[in-house]
């Protein structure tokens, strides 16, 4: 479906589609699109941003990538390539619009966990991702949406100190609820 697409990007790669999950997983990771070493590695979160995201929940890598445990399904199974300048493209829309309410639909979680931009406005509407996060209690204790954690939000981490002092403590305390109830 995307293999035009993908070729005529800068990257000019295949699709090699990057989704872990399995029903009955409790706790649903749902992120962007692969970055270019997920491609390359075929398992989700295989890099910085991975190692900061297993950090803010409190989980090792062995309990992360327990599928019967935690699911991660990203807005687009496939790394979308990078323009012309060597930035990320954004998740090509089709990739949601064809499978992601038959994925949502073999899952039931009970604590998803959004993960930048493109998921919290599939999942929650048009809203801006320092507000949602800012706003994370509203969405009750099921839903908790979550900055990317890549190196490029170190920035925005520092200029919002609420989000480790104040939702941190509380995704690691639901992920380990989860997990424990899991077992």
């Amino acid at each position: 479906m995307c293999a035009e697409r993908f070729a005529a990007t800068a990257t000019r790669h295949r699709p090699r589609p990057v989704a872990w999950f399995a029903p009955g997983a409790r706790i649903l990771v749902v992120g962007q699109a692969p970055g270019a070493r997920v491609h390359e590695s075929g398992r989700p979160f295989t890099d910085r941003s991975g190692d900061r995201l297993r950090d803010w929940m409190g989980v090792d890598e062995a309990t992360f990538y327990d599928r019967s445990r935690i699911a991660i399904v990203p807005m687009a199974f496939c790394f979308p390539g990078y323009d012309a300048k060597g930035t990320d493209l954004p998740p090509p829309p089709i990739c949601a619009a064809t499978w992601r309410n038959q994925v949502m639909a073999a899952l039931a979680p009970r604590l998803t966990l959004l993960i930048g931009g493109h998921a919290m406005r599939w999942h929650l509407g048009r809203r801006s991702v320092t507000e949602t996060v800012r706003d994370w209690r509203s969405f009750g204790p099921d839903t908790i949406p979550l900055p990317h954690p890549s190196w490029r939000n170190t920035a925005w981490l520092r200029r919002n100190p609420w989000f480790a002092d104040e939702l941190l403590p509380v995704l690691r305390a639901r992920v380990a609820t989860e997990l424990r109830e899991s077992r």
